[in-house]
């Protein structure tokens, strides 16, 4: 398990030694932001706040890859993943935008006790027999951050695979992680009562699903049953937010509350409040643009 120091790592004095240390192909701009290259894809990093709704503040960011011509956004991230034709070729992909992720996120947070959200593609941890993690670990020694600093999230589609599903838990788990089940409404949840001490840190569920799935009641009081936190995610109405309250999701996050951005982006405690309780505001749209 990885239990170096957290130290603040300067980018300009070590980005050398990342690029001598690995295989990735890695260029700095001007202001210190780093992208990857895959093929004629130049990959980056875009970040969204997580707010924790007892604390009253932002707790991470979630990682969203771009990938950018002349400035622009140029490919989706499917479409980016579609170019990978092999197995190795995708998990040379993942591994890479994980790390471009790392590099922009530790190096711009000002804070020590922020969380990097990262995901991780379905192919990858099929391709990856055993010691999931192992190589993002690696990376992050290499640049000096916690693996407790980082949230695994697992793509929704590995529930319906019980042993794999079982194994990836363990295997990030035990390199300490946290890690970040995703349900989705087409799934089984019996899963999430089975997992007994292999249970995530965090599930998340998309905003839509509250509104429309009459069983996600049930799927909240099970996750907080085990000790369990709720990230309801894709929040992008009032009435999202307003049913994510209710149900009492513990972390929130979304286009409503603060759209990705090439930035880390801390959302401050007042206009939470005014996100949050809007009648304390003007309007419940106050929150919107922040």
């Amino acid at each position: 398990m990885n239990t170096s120091t957290s130290k603040t790592f300067i980018v300009k004095d070590e980005f050398e030694l990342i690029q001598s240390a690995t295989d990735y192909s890695l260029e700095r701009a001007e202001d210190g932001w780093i992208s990857g290259q895959f093929y004629r894809c130049k990959l980056t990093s875009a970040f969204q706040p997580i707010i924790d709704v007892a604390q009253n503040k932002t707790i991470g960011h979630a990682a969203h890859i771009h990938s950018e011509s002349n400035g622009e956004i140029s490919l989706s991230p499917w479409q980016i993943f579609a170019q990978a034709t092999s197995d190795e070729q995708l998990v040379n992909l993942d591994r890479l935008c994980r790390a471009v992720h790392a590099l922009n996120y530790f190096n711009k947070a000002t804070s020590s006790d922020k969380k990097l959200f990262v995901g991780v593609h379905p192919r990858l941890l099929e391709s990856v027999k055993v010691d999931h993690g192992r190589a993002f670990e690696d990376f992050l020694n290499l640049i000096g951050i916690r693996t407790s600093r980082v949230t695994i999230e697992i793509p929704s589609i590995i529930n319906d695979d019980w042993e794999l599903l079982q194994k990836v838990i363990n295997n990030y788990h035990s390199h300490g992680y946290q890690i970040a089940a995703t349900y989705y409404k087409g799934s089984s949840s019996a899963w999430m009562s089975e997992l007994g001490s292999l249970y995530p840190d965090i599930v998340r569920i998309k905003a839509s699903y509250l509104l429309y799935h009459h069983v996600i009641n049930d799927i909240i009081r099970t996750v907080h049953h085990f000790g369990a936190k709720v990230l309801v995610w894709d929040i992008g109405t009032f009435e999202q937010l307003t049913a994510a309250k209710r149900l009492g999701a513990s972390y929130l996050q979304g286009n409503f509350l603060s759209e990705p951005a090439r930035a880390i982006h801390t959302i401050s405690s007042r206009s939470i409040q005014e996100i949050l309780y809007p009648d304390l505001a003007q309007t419940p749209e106050v929150g919107k643009k922040i």
